[in-house]
């Protein structure tokens, strides 16, 4: 298998891309957040949803999870210890449409807060300025407001399967917010039933048959 990085203005130009100098059959569309600048997609559809948290030395002792805060609708609690002594993630936010890529020191203070009121064993009883902070992170969840995307079209001559999100469904942040969800924050989960219906789509464009 070879691995190949290049930028593409238009999703037509991945055909040509192959490394033997031949024109692919068919190209698997799993750009995420690009699928909407992505010439021959620019699906608007597809938005970020900004994630932010903080990884902490901290051990809370078990996991915790709290759909909606009283700070906002856009933002959720959840503590997470990572495997193999990897630190504890404090959570978070879902902030649809929110390009930003830096962290909001604010918000990581209300996220602080909310992680310490809600597992006190984090800090010994103790205040936000016990925690051992090891980074801050951002992450933009590519977010497809109608729901996912996985079917096929033929652009330039040339099938092209997308695969950008899983399948739709309703996603209930907090009981005052519901809505439908591309792949979101839950791109992992949802990655094998995608990428099995995804291989059917590619069989199907090119006519092979199943193995018995």
């Amino acid at each position: 298998m070879v691995f190949k990085r290049a930028i593409f203005k238009h999703i037509s130009e991945a055909a040509d891309f192959d490394h033997q100098g031949q024109k692919a059959a068919l190209v698997v569309n799993c750009t995420g957040l690009s699928a909407s600048k992505l010439g021959g997609v620019e699906d608007k559809t597809v938005i970020p949803a900004r994630g932010q948290i903080i990884l902490v030395r901290n051990d809370p002792g078990a996991m915790f999870a709290v759909s909606g805060t009283d700070d906002a609708d856009d933002e959720v609690s959840y503590i997470m210890a990572r495997a193999a002594g990897g630190g504890t993630i404090l959570g978070g936010s879902y902030q649809k449409g929110n390009w930003e890529s830096q962290f909001d020191p604010n918000l990581a203070t209300r996220i602080m807060k909310r992680c310490v009121a809600l597992c006190p064993q984090l800090t010994g009883g103790k205040g936000i300025e016990h925690l051992d902070i090891i980074r801050h992170g951002v992450g933009l969840r590519p977010l497809r407001m109608g729901g996912a995307r996985i079917d096929k079209e033929k652009i330039g001559g040339i099938w092209v399967v997308h695969n950008y999100g899983k399948q739709p469904e309703m996603l209930r942040l907090t009981q005052r917010l519901t809505m439908p969800i591309g792949h979101g924050g839950f791109g992992y989960q949802a990655s094998y039933g995608c990428s099995q219906e995804v291989v059917k789509l590619v069989d199907d464009a090119l006519k092979v048959k199943e193995r018995l």
